[in-house]
């Protein structure tokens, strides 16, 4: 009977923190400024800065339209700059150039769970076999490549995803730096779908961060 009772409450735990499990895995714990808890996505950083193209996104999702794609090239570009390690710079005298396209964008979408990452996340696992299949889901991905500006080299390229579901979960909170959602894109305020966002954006842009040679911070 107590491990019955055991794997209820076990379950019950996963239900109500399943919304926001794929966030707290890419963000350092909390820190305090005043009397407010502030979430932070990257680690502090103090140097050179690399200088960044980020170019308009390829819209190919079927469900988005043209603001869809303004709206999270805007939050790319803030969370790259909120991150110390960018400066935004003219075509000619860049050292990078950030190319996106939007593949996927379901803001009722039919499977999987909160998760971040290559297609996976969290919901991949045991915790996306425990979790109710009714709940309302979102999700959303990123084709995201880096390139020299000069050489057009390709330094490298991957897929980034946000999962999110309605259950309950405190970490919009203070969530993202207190960063807004970008223009167009208010309609989904409070709902899964900005929580998939705001977890692809992040994790598009720790995969940036993680991926740019130490070479192309010198500025």
């Amino acid at each position: 009977m107590r491990k019955i009772l055991g794997i209820a409450a076990y379950l019950l735990l996963i239900n109500i923190f399943a919304g926001c499990a794929g966030v707290r895995s890419i963000i350092k714990p909390p820190g305090r400024v005043g009397n407010a808890t502030v979430l932070t996505p990257f680690p502090a950083y103090s140097g050179p800065k690399a200088y960044i193209v980020v170019e308009n996104f390829d819209v190919k999702a079927a469900r988005a339209g043209s603001e869809a794609g303004s709206g999270l090239r805007e939050m790319l570009v803030t969370a790259l700059l909120n991150s110390k390690r960018f400066s935004l710079a003219e075509p000619r005298s860049a050292n990078l150039i950030i190319t996106a396209a939007l593949t996927e964008f379901e803001p009722q979408a039919s499977g999987g769970m909160a998760g971040v990452g290559g297609g996976g996340g969290v919901g991949n696992g045991m915790l996306g076999g425990l979790l109710s299949p009714s709940l309302n889901k979102a999700r959303m991905s990123l084709n995201i490549r880096i390139s020299d500006s000069v050489t057009s080299e390709v330094l490298a390229s991957a897929r980034v995803q946000g999962q999110a579901s309605d259950t309950p979960g405190g970490f919009m909170s203070g969530f993202f730096g207190g960063w807004g959602l970008g223009s167009g894109l208010s309609a989904y305020a409070n709902t899964p779908m900005e929580k998939a966002m705001r977890i692809c954006v992040i994790e598009a842009a720790r995969y940036i961060l993680q991926t740019v040679p130490k070479t192309y911070y010198k500025h």
